[in-house]
């Protein structure tokens, strides 16, 4: 099952990555075995966001949590 517990979990060990760009990266809900996830600093705006968050992000929590669909951009 997907928790918001898990995907947070997750994200807290990615997060200093992003953190170290100048960005980071907010759970605001799971539903429907999909994570939606926002944004924020550099990050926002940035040409690489996308790659970063499908490529890095989305990989990483399939990883983790293979019954994870897929992640959705607040």
């Amino acid at each position: 099952m997907v928790t918001r517990e898990r995907v947070q979990a997750v994200l807290d060990r990615i997060r200093p990555m992003l953190q170290s760009d100048g960005g980071d990266i907010e759970l605001v809900d799971v539903v429907d075995n999909r994570a939606k996830v926002r944004l924020s600093g550099h990050c926002v705006g940035c040409p690489s966001a996308q790659m970063t968050l499908y490529f890095g992000v989305e990989s990483a929590l399939k990883e983790e949590i293979p019954e994870l669909e897929g992640i959705v951009v607040a």
